[in-house]
């Protein structure tokens, strides 16, 4: 499926190496493509608070405190009230940034270089207006903040008034996501020429508020000039569930058997299979332990229980029926658990391998393609044999590093879902901190089963799966708020929002 290029998201190296080349592609100057970037931040700052009048520009000395330059002087211009402050000395600004500074060196407005960035927190702590502009660190900063510079960022997050990003919130891993100390708590970020794909996921949602890109025209020049490492998924580029013929019947779509439920864990299953059912798989059976079987019978009245161990599942006549399976909601860790799952892995049906699935996987590894793993980041590190802060500090190999070792496509869940086949990540774009709730990856792994069904493309179920989880919760945080959210609750929106993909 073609991709808007507003959504393909880079690392920071492809930007140094091929921005200059895609300006000159265009006929711009690097300093004409500053003037750009400064009027679109400008823009995006009149659009969302117009009645902002007093800015802070706080500048660093690269080329986007150069931004920060175009910035002041426009704003100016445009009758606000601007203040202007660099973390450095006058004879440090080189380049571009300079020929910005020099306009706006001709203006009557206050420019203070601070050599000790002591002297620009007592700025910023002193500031009494409506907005901080961020232009401290470009997409270059990928190290560790000093003492001083923490203090400062510190001293602009504490602020009341608003903070604007240029670009990447000053102290944030552009290329990663992660932030070593402190970084800016942007209230909107406006990120120039492309997305940058550590601005997607990881710590990136904790601080860069209202994401808007501005792609100054570049964009079509660049995507020639290099590929993009990732793809950000949204409503605009969505895969779709094909119409159901009116003469449909439910063995053209296909059971799904869900396989988990110890005796101690039984509403995991159960919302993995009742959101499969909700999702559109038109028959499900569940093999769950024989003391879990009364309360998936009485949750939901559609849903077969149909074994409740590996010796009578591998007798049963539903193995042949079942076109996809789910393995690992309340699956546990113990004998029965593992037998179960030993036998299901023989089965050549395409699965979802999900919760303590993913943890005996880890035990034994073994490779297949016709899988979907859906590990959240404690298990990304039990598959990977390493840390939690390893698969945190970079999210994108873990999520390719998985898909390679074992096969199939990865679903690394967090702020920021990715999924990818080894190849490819496409990072989601929805979800809110309401679903840090239990049963969330119990649904998730049910939509995934029933979209497996529905769509026959594994890559395809699990991006329109994520997409929908998310979105669904999204709709019911608006509606009741984050706290309290159920995992249950998304059920509605969830076959509302599959409805809606189908066309």
């Amino acid at each position: 499926m073609s991709t808007s290029l507003t959504h393909h998201a880079y690392k920071v190296n492809q930007l140094q190496c091929f921005e200059a080349d895609a300006a000159q592609a265009i006929g711009i100057s690097l300093l004409a493509l500053m003037q750009r970037a400064g009027a679109a931040v400008l823009c995006q700052i009149h659009q969302h608070y117009p009645n902002a009048v007093k800015l802070l520009i706080v500048c660093g000395k690269g080329n986007n405190g150069g931004d920060g330059y175009v910035v002041a002087r426009l704003a100016y211009q445009a009758g606000m009230k601007v203040s202007v402050i660099v973390n450095g000395a006058q004879d440090d600004i080189a380049g571009d940034a300079k020929q910005a500074l020099i306009l706006l060196e001709a203006l009557p407005i206050n420019i203070e270089f601070c050599q000790q960035s002591e002297a620009m927190s007592r700025q910023v702590q002193a500031f009494k207006g409506d907005l901080i502009v961020d232009c401290l660190f470009g997409i270059g900063f990928n190290g560790y903040l000093p003492s001083p510079l923490i203090s400062l960022i510190t001293q602009i997050n504490n602020q009341s008034c608003l903070r604007v990003s240029v670009d990447v919130p000053s102290g944030l891993n552009a290329d990663l996501g992660t932030v070593s100390s402190v970084a800016v708590k942007a209230d909107l970020t406006v990120t120039l020429i492309a997305y940058k794909q550590g601005l997607l996921t990881a710590q990136a949602p904790d601080y860069v508020g209202n994401l808007q890109l501005e792609t100054l025209g570049v964009n079509h020049a660049l995507a020639r000039l290099t590929s993009a490492s990732c793809l950000r998924q949204s409503e605009k580029n969505l895969p779709a569930v094909l119409p159901r013929r009116p003469c449909s019947h439910k063995g053209d779509i296909g059971m799904l058997l869900a396989v988990g439920g110890s005796q101690n864990f039984t509403g995991a299953i159960c919302l993995a299979a009742e959101s499969a059912l909700r999702s559109g798989a038109a028959l499900v059976s569940v093999c769950c332990h024989e003391n879990s079987r009364t309360t998936v019978l009485v949750r939901q009245a559609e849903l077969m229980v149909v074994a409740n161990s590996a010796q009578t599942l591998n007798s049963s006549p539903i193995i042949e029926k079942s076109k996809a399976i789910i393995i690992g909601p309340g699956l546990g860790q113990d004998n029965w658990s593992a037998e179960l799952f030993d036998l299901v892995l023989k089965f050549t049906q395409p699965k979802v391998v999900d919760a303590d699935a993913l943890r005996l996987l880890a035990a034994k590894p073994i490779k297949k393609q016709q899988w979907i793993l859906t590990p959240h980041p404690g298990e990304a590190a039990a598959l990977l044999s390493c840390r939690v802060e390893d698969v945190e500090a970079d999210r994108f190999s873990a999520v390719k590093n998985i898909a390679q070792q074992y096969g199939g496509i990865c679903v690394l869940k967090g702020a920021g879902t990715l999924v990818s086949d080894g190849k490819v990540i496409w990072v989601n774009s929805t979800g809110n901190p309401g679903m840090a709730s239990g049963g969330m990856g119990d649904v998730l792994s049910g939509i995934i089963g029933a979209l497996i069904l529905q769509t026959g493309d594994l890559f395809i179920a699990a991006r329109l799966a994520v997409y929908i989880h998310g979105r669904a919760a999204d709709i019911m945080a608006k509606k009741s708020g984050q706290i309290g959210l159920l995992a249950s609750d998304l059920y509605p929106e969830i076959q509302r929002l599959i409805n809606a993909q189908s066309y």
